[in-house]
This record gives structure tokens, sequence and C-alpha cells, in this order.
């Protein structure tokens, strides 16, 4: 069974701050411009909303209003859709053509890249078992996870200093090319939050 990866550039502080906003002008508009998305979802999760599982966007408004939240930990998955469709309508995509599909231990292998390259600051994988923002249920699917700007400046200054090692020794660690290119995707994704104050990664695993 494979997998993918959804990666969002976005003001993470105020992406945050959505949840529990209590703004319903926002959900007012993801209703009137995106409730053939919301109805789409529905369908998809049709058995489970039947079981008790809150819709779209009763899920949604809880992520808005900082609930109430389910008390079935089966349900908490909607939650985690709620949050992500909130990062896709505020951010924007990320190429992730490198992540999606993909299968078994990837992140992992990407992430061995990043650390042979001298990055430690951030992980692929923390998209996939990272958690969603307080007070959110946890959920294993979507996983989710957060480069905040932080994490990015550090990240990009460990490869800068192992570019440097390399231009020293003339010796680059060896990598498969299809890790480079993951790599390379991971490094592209930071230095687009570089260039704006306040911004980081939202990515999610499903």
């Amino acid at each position: 069974m494979s997998s993918s990866l959804s990666v969002h550039l976005l003001d993470v502080a105020a992406t945050r701050a959505l949840v529990g906003s209590r703004n319903d002008q926002l959900l007012q508009v993801i209703r009137d411009d995106f409730g053939d998305d919301l109805t789409r979802d529905d369908d998809c999760f049709g058995h489970e909303i039947e079981r008790g599982a809150p819709t779209a966007y009763e899920a949604l408004r809880a992520v808005v209003h900082g609930g109430p939240f389910s008390e079935s930990e089966d349900h908490a998955f909607q939650y985690g859709y709620a949050y992500k469709r909130l990062c896709s309508l505020t951010g924007t995509f990320l190429d992730n053509s490198c992540f999606t599909p993909h299968r078994g231990d990837w992140l992992s292998q990407v992430d061995q890249g990043l650390k042979a390259l001298g990055i430690t600051a951030v992980s692929v994988e923390d998209f996939g078992y990272g958690a969603l923002p307080a007070p959110l249920p946890y959920t294993h699917t979507p996983g989710c996870g957060t480069w905040t700007p932080e994490d990015i400046a550090r990240a990009l200054e460990q490869f800068e200093a192992t570019k440097r090692a390399v231009d020293e020794s003339g010796e680059a660690p060896p990598l498969e090319p299809e890790i480079v290119d993951a790599v390379m995707q991971c490094l592209g994704w930071m230095r687009r939050a570089e260039e704006q104050p306040g911004f980081g990664v939202i990515g999610f695993r499903s």
C-alpha cells in the first residue's frame, strides 16, 4: 500500500492560530466556496459518518472553534483532515513529486540522506509521526508535522556547513540518485520558506 505526502508553505503561527479562532466568517467562506469538496469527503467517509464520525464541515467547525471533539479515537481522523484543509486553503502547495506516492520506509531513507549532509534540524518522517496542534486529538492518519522557520534556518545553516566541508575535502557523501533528488526537493521547500519571514512548512502523510 502506498502513501502520499502533502506539503504546504505557509505562515506557521498564523495557521496554528486558526485553531480555536472561532472565525465563523472563514467557515462560511469555506462552506460557500468549497461545499462540493466537503460533500465529496463526506461521500468518501460515508461509512464512518454513519457510525458517528463528524462530517467534514462538523470537523472543520470543531477545529476552528477549538472543540467540542468526538470522544471516540476512531473519529479523530476527521479533525486531522479538517486541519489539512485549513492548511491547503491558506498556504501554497509545494512540489511533492519525490514523495507521492511512496512506499515502505522511504521517508526514513530520505532522512538518512539529510543526515548524511549534516541536516538534523528537520525530518520528513515528522510529517508522518508528528502531532496536530493542541487541542486537536491525536490521529495516526493523516500524520502531520511542522518545520518551523527556526528549524528551517538551522537546517540550511547545517547544509551550508556541509557544503563548505565538501568543498575543502573534495569528497561528497555517497547517496543514491533518488535520495539526492528527494533531499534537493526538501531544500527547495526550505529555501522558499526562508524567503518569507515567519513562513515554514506543514506536511501531512496519508
